[in-house]
């Protein structure tokens, strides 16, 4: 985060470096890379007004960061592959899940997870790699630096379908041990907890983007990429383009949401994306949207570690505790699998609140 006084000579500067300004915080803010500090020394010191504490808790922060895990946060594979002829092997897979239109998302782990495996057997040709080279990967880095048991299985999806489409070859995954695959119940939150998270935020905006995610239980790439067009006030439907598994799908609109949206668009009148960020046109950001909840649970002090994704949850439970059919609530929710939604049935607290203790007959 860059901040300062209003100066218009530091705003050109922060101009030059793309950075976005953040009306919560009040600073203009860039991604905290090595390059970006560079670019900020060189920019600022035109006008010599630099704090370099700044950069000193950034290089502190950054040297313990190294002493811990390296892989928490997922560096790019392609900035980490030291092998020419590897990163090469990692391009290709890169290239065809992309003319496979998999999702930005998908090709970054997929690359991610297969980058660090070949970054693991660097000076072993591609060629001569098998299932044992697997193993080993598997126990050696996987278990030996304790990582999740997602990842383990993201590693394992990456190199079986480098292989298979890539080199033409098939690993025998099977002799590879994979992880018990965990059963966890979704977080939710009671409807009064709701209620003060959305009615939290004093901004127009931030009170709409996150009345929508519980209203329609979208996901939070789905709210980002909504765009005007996409609500159907007559019909009383929110058109969701390309979710997840690249499915279009639709949501009921209650009148409630609907008045709340047309407040919004006369305020701010966005011109391609629904929620726009500083200028008009960026799409709103992840980041920024994380930190309009924050802001929420702090002004509604809630304690819990809240995340967008427990609005879509709660939405659901919520549905199911009114009597909603679970084929529908599958429907709005996007669901593939009726199987997925069914998990809302252990959460559910109508069913439960009927069931008598027998502790309340002793």
């Amino acid at each position: 985060m860059i901040l300062f006084e209003k100066n218009a000579q530091l705003m050109k500067c922060c101009k030059e470096l793309n950075a976005r300004f953040s009306i919560t915080h009040k600073g203009w803010y860039v991604p905290a890379t090595s390059a970006n500090i560079e670019r900020i020394r060189f920019v600022f010191e035109k006008v010599g007004q630099l704090n370099w504490s700044i950069e000193e808790e950034y290089d502190a922060k950054k040297q313990k960061t190294s002493a811990d895990f390296q892989d928490q946060k997922k560096p790019s594979s392609r900035n980490t592959i030291k092998n020419p002829e590897h990163r090469a092997h990692l391009a290709t897979l890169r290239s065809y899940l992309i003319s496979k239109r998999f999702s930005e998302s998908t090709v970054k782990s997929y690359t991610y997870a297969l980058g660090i495996f070949l970054n693991f057997f660097q000076h072993k040709a591609v060629e001569e790699m098998d299932e044992r080279d697997l193993i080993k990967f598997d126990k050696e880095y996987i278990l030996g630096k304790r990582l999740s048991a997602s990842m383990q299985n993201q590693v394992i999806n990456a190199v079986k379908k480098f292989f298979l489409i890539i080199e033409h070859r098939s690993m025998s995954i099977d002799s590879i041990h994979r992880p018990r695959k965990e059963h966890k119940l979704p977080n939710v939150l009671s409807k009064e907890e709701v209620k003060q998270i959305l009615e939290a935020p004093r901004n127009l905006k931030h009170r709409a983007m996150l009345s929508l995610i519980y209203a329609c239980g979208l996901r939070r790439s789905e709210l980002l990429h909504l765009k005007p067009m996409h609500i159907d006030s007559k019909r009383k439907l929110l058109i969701i383009k390309q979710g997840k598994g690249r499915k279009d799908r639709v949501a009921p609109l209650s009148e409630k949401i609907i008045e709340l949206l047309r407040e919004y668009y006369k305020a701010y009148r966005p011109q391609e994306w629904l929620f726009e960020g500083q200028n008009a046109g960026d799409r709103y950001t992840a980041t920024s949207l994380q930190n309009v909840l924050k802001q929420a649970l702090r002004k509604s002090n809630i304690k819990k570690p809240v995340t967008l994704h427990w609005l879509r949850h709660s939405f659901a439970t919520h549905l199911l505790e009114n009597g909603t059919d679970l084929r529908y609530i599958q429907e709005i929710l996007g669901h593939k699998s009726s199987k997925t939604t069914e998990i809302y049935t252990h959460v559910s607290s109508k069913s439960l609140q009927n069931i008598k203790s027998p502790f309340d007959d002793l």
